[in-house]
């Protein structure tokens, strides 16, 4: 149906170093998982944070340059699309859903927020990779991107506050 839509975008953190791979044609592949948390209230009107946990997968020119930037810990805002693979193992059917990456912006350094309010933000999609990759901070023995501005998200608004 042509009406259809696949969009799907998430700020979260990091949950381990990405990896880095080639394909057979020579394509670059890097993945990573990044954790979500959202803020809910408890039945007896508490709030407690619940994380859900992303699999991503990035490609091309992107993957190789942001490779070295995709840290555990480092809060990043994604834009993709869900993909869905089927295979058969064992004899049962196995499926599972990932995020096919096509913008990336870093947000914070690894483990901290983003220390550097009010600086640079970076958007990373296929066309925009190529663009000020020499601008990177080097930073102890490791070039670090520029940080980007920090916003508050709404989880962190009362409901009653909220005028509609």
């Amino acid at each position: 149906m042509a009406n259809d839509l696949n969009v799907v975008a998430l700020v979260g953190r990091l949950t381990r170093e990405s990896e880095l791979r080639y394909s057979s044609g020579g394509m670059a592949i890097c993945r990573f998982s990044i954790a979500v948390n959202r803020r809910k209230r408890t039945a007896d009107n508490r709030w407690e944070d619940e994380a859900n946990f992303f699999d991503c997968t990035l490609f091309g020119k992107s993957a190789e340059s942001l490779n070295q930037y995709l840290e555990k810990g480092r809060q990043v805002s994604i834009i993709g699309e869900l993909r869905q693979s089927r295979w058969e193992q064992d004899g049962q059917n196995r499926s599972k859903v990932e995020v096919v990456v096509n913008s990336l912006q870093l947000l914070s350094s690894p483990g901290g927020p983003s220390e550097g309010r009010g600086g640079q933000q970076r958007n990373y999609g296929d066309q925009q990779s190529q663009r000020g990759q020499g601008q990177y901070q080097e930073k102890g023995g490791r070039q670090e991107a520029p940080e980007a501005f920090d916003m508050a998200g709404p989880e962190q608004f009362d409901d009653d506050q909220i005028p509609f």
